[in-house]
């Protein structure tokens, strides 16, 4: 994304990211460079699934051993003397990162679960202390992460609050089918009588993937008087544009081990000043209780802090790509939608998106010959794609809507992502294996349970 459209599209793949401006760099990375960051992958395996567990190169691996070193060395004295000084850098450069107005509103946490349930939990007390009602309710998209799912039942449900899902459709041919599905949400629950206290945004859904426009869906939020807006975005930083301040919701958090090159786990949790982000805890309590979520998050008791520590070096691995991570994200996003056109035209489906709701993941239709007619189907497809072929993918059951004959639709995606380390070959695997799978007429029928 160009600059030009970065305030109208609501988190393009390719917009820009607020990052320090770093020292130009006359010799970017070579390929020979990149293969060596990443020598650790195994070889054998097409690894087209960045987007569930993100990679870390060696430079940061090693960058982390230095840190947890110097914890095992002496741990007295890195706590006292190195740990919450590192943490506040990488907070500070997390900052600037998303462009939050000021550094208490960053705190770094384990992953987005996690965020996630800093966030819920303080809604959880918003029930049982009588600042919610009994029945009101909460905003979710279909698409949310099964944790978050569940995290709404742990923390809300039992509390004495509803879930109002948003059922999205997919395929998906436009942002404004997304935006319509979300207003008629709120509607129901008015009409139900429910009043809306927090809404749950995507940012980048995990399965199918999708740009969610989350800028569109906080503005709606504030027109019709939600309380609070949390958009989780695990697939944001590195993937997509994070401006905070744009976005304008209360709670963000992102993983930097997906997209960004950490070691995991690290995220980050974005808490608008004014947003009652005074009286988020994290879940285990320990001395700093009481003294920030900031705090409260640097020291849960004695664990690895080493992910927290390297963001530094992160940036400075980042400084090696031309572009920095603007670049790597158009980059990634250009070659995982000619990618995925590339495997479509060869097995005559089609994108479950136009390639603007698409980040450095791509959602790709598989042959409808291979009878994948349920998530049991696809779970075995992706164990038989691994064993026999050597190729990680993720693959997504799309169930049959009412009136559709089965012969013509496509029930089974693929979600391929694209990061530095891939090469075109990985794909080419990929287009092989299920083209031979088809030529033998393979249906998920064959494979046991």
């Amino acid at each position: 994304m160009d600059s030009g459209r970065e305030h109208q599209n609501n988190g393009d793949a390719t917009s820009p990211t607020h990052v320090p401006k770093k020292q130009k760099v006359s010799n970017f990375i070579t390929p020979e460079e990149i293969e060596s960051e990443f020598s650790h992958h195994l070889p054998s395996v097409a690894r087209i699934n960045n987007g569930s567990f993100g990679c870390c190169p060696s430079s940061i691996i090693a960058a982390q051993r230095l840190w947890q070193m110097r914890y095992l060395e002496q741990p007295d004295n890195f706590y006292f003397n190195y740990l919450k000084a590192g943490v506040l850098e990488s907070r500070r450069l997390i900052k600037d990162l998303v462009n939050a107005d000021d550094i208490s509103e960053i705190s770094i946490v384990d992953n987005a679960t996690t965020a996630a349930a800093i966030v819920l939990q303080q809604m959880a007390r918003s029930f049982y202390e009588g600042k919610f009602s009994q029945g009101d309710a909460v905003v979710m998209l279909h698409y949310a992460f099964g944790a978050v799912k569940k995290s709404l039942e742990v923390y809300v449900t039992r509390a004495g609050g509803r879930v109002i899902e948003v059922p999205l459709p997919f395929p998906v041919s436009s942002k404004e089918q997304i935006i319509v599905e979300f207003r008629k949400a709120l509607e129901r629950g008015k009409l139900e009588g429910s009043k809306v206290r927090l809404a749950v945004i995507d940012h980048v859904s995990s399965m199918p993937s999708v740009i969610i426009p989350v800028k569109d869906l906080v503005r709606i939020c504030r027109e019709e008087g939600v309380d609070y807006v949390f958009v989780d975005a695990a697939h944001g930083i590195g993937c997509v544009d994070v401006d905070v301040k744009e976005i304008g919701a209360d709670f963000y958090t992102s993983n930097l081990h997906k997209w960004f090159f950490s070691p995991p786990a690290v995220a980050f949790l974005y808490h608008r000043k004014l947003s009652g982000s005074e009286d988020l805890h994290h879940p285990v309590v320990t001395h700093e209780y009481g003294n920030g979520l900031a705090m409260e998050s640097a020291w849960i008791g004695t664990r690895d802090y080493s992910p927290q520590l390297v963001v530094p070096s992160v940036l400075e691995f980042i400084s090696r790509f031309e572009g920095g991570i603007e670049g790597i994200k158009k980059r990634n996003h250009e070659k995982v939608v000619k990618m995925g056109t590339m495997l479509a035209k060869a097995w005559g489906t089609s994108l479950g998106s136009p390639t603007d709701m698409c980040s450095s993941m791509v959602m790709v239709g598989l042959p409808t010959c291979l009878g994948i007619e349920s998530e049991s189907d696809a779970s075995k497809l992706r164990v038989h794609l691994r064993e026999k072929f050597s190729i990680e993918v993720p693959i997504y059951f799309c169930p049959f809507k009412e009136g559709e004959g089965k012969a013509d639709v496509i029930t089974g995606y693929a979600r391929i992502s694209h990061q530095v380390y891939n090469k075109e070959d990985d794909y080419n695997r990929f287009r092989d294996a299920i083209n031979k799978l088809v030529g033998e007429k393979f249906t998920c029928k064959l494979l046991s349970e």
